[in-house]
């Protein structure tokens, strides 16, 4: 008679949804509804009328599936919600990067999404989590943050993430890559630009900043640069006003034509973005692999910067490590190559690098200046 009872009670909860006969109510499934958006122009991708806090106090939480659809009809199902540019190159999420105004729904490294997606600053869009949890294991792999005080580093070198870039054929003391010498915003500004002076650096290469960016730099209360403002001034700042969709054909030209334009300028040369990561971490990988340099050098050097902001290197934290190489450095790689079947490990990557800047609007002769203007 009791296991007819508990029969019926059992198929009573599975009737009502309810396995386990809890009478609690399921949790409420998040979502913003019809909420204003706003176009994303630096980097592509549509910003959400909701701040990072706001939208997490409606029950979203980093590594979540979500779904999003806006009001012209366009969607992306079950994309990830991350604090950070986790996907792999041309995959879309919904991301709350630290600084951010707004949670931005975006491709990684791709194309504008406003444009693919052909909004319009009336259009709304609905986010709503399809299912809790589904990417929270690359969200805590990758979730790392770094400090903006200085006596949390080392060095000065390290808080700036400063370094000569000596791999390959590349001639000693001539390539640097850093931190930005002039945007503030990370506290490492004034300690770049002391480094790029006490190096003899003469020409900086500003993937980053546009010319009002720059002035509204100098014309801050903290700014305080002045090997960079007499470099700047002197015309030897480039700027080339990089986003991160290194696949496409604007990227390309853009990173060609400031190449170029450096060879007509004399070296030491600084190149830096932001936090002297991503975009810097594309340029001087190019660099390295067109003077010479191993896969085994490339990568070091790249993971250098997640050693200096983040402590990780492959002895302290492997996994991670291994994360990070695979799934931001390696699909770089891969795209200046072109080839997925090459063995980056053990091919002659010079040739790809050589390959990659004549697409991009190199002449041979060009291309033999930047490797004159770096190398031994």
């Amino acid at each position: 008679m009791k296991k007819s009872i508990s029969a019926i009670l059992l198929i009573g909860c599975l009737l009502l949804g309810t396995i386990g006969c809890k009478n609690e109510p399921s949790d409420p499934v998040p979502q913003a509804t019809d909420r204003a958006i706003l176009h994303e122009e630096e980097f592509g991708g549509v910003y959400i009328d909701l701040t990072i806090e706001a939208f997490n106090q409606l029950g979203f939480a980093y590594g979540d599936a979500v779904d999003v659809t806006f009001s012209n009809g366009y969607s992306l199902s079950g994309i990830p919600y991350y604090n950070g540019y986790y996907t792999l190159t041309g995959e879309p999420l919904v991301v709350a990067y630290p600084g951010y105004p707004y949670v931005k729904v975006c491709v990684n490294n791709g194309d504008d999404l406003y444009t693919r997606a052909q909004l319009r600053e009336t259009d709304t869009a609905t986010i709503t989590r399809s299912e809790r949890g589904a990417f929270s294991d690359v969200q805590n792999a990758r979730d790392i943050h770094y400090r903006d005080e200085r006596e949390r580093f080392s060095s000065d070198a390290v808080f700036a993430n400063f370094r000569s870039v000596q791999v390959g054929n590349l001639r000693e003391n001539t390539l640097y890559r850093a931190a930005s010498p002039c945007d503030n915003q990370h506290n490492r500004a004034p300690y770049v630009d002391a480094l790029c002076g006490e190096a003899g650096v003469r020409c900086i290469v500003n993937l980053a900043d546009t010319e009002e960016k720059i002035r509204n730099y100098v014309a801050a209360a903290d700014f305080n640069s002045p090997h960079f403002l007499s470099l700047y001034n002197g015309g030897d700042v480039l700027l080339l006003t990089l986003n991160m969709n290194y696949s496409s054909e604007d990227f390309r030209a853009k990173v060609a034509n400031g190449l170029i334009a450096m060879t007509e300028h004399e070296g030491p040369y600084l190149i830096h973005c932001t936090e002297g990561k991503d975009r810097t971490g594309f340029v001087c990988m190019l660099l390295e692999m067109l003077c010479g340099a191993s896969y085994d050098e490339i990568v070091g050097d790249y993971m250098i910067t997640y050693a200096n902001y983040y402590g990780i290197t492959r002895e302290t934290d492997a996994k991670r490590y291994d994360v990070i190489a695979e799934s931001v450095f390696l699909p770089m790689l891969n795209s200046v190559i072109g080839n997925g079947a090459v063995d980056p490990g053990t091919a002659d990557l010079s040739v790809y690098a050589e390959r990659f800047l004549q697409n991009a609007g190199m002449t041979e002769a060009q291309i033999a200046a930047l490797k004159a203007a770096l190398t031994e």
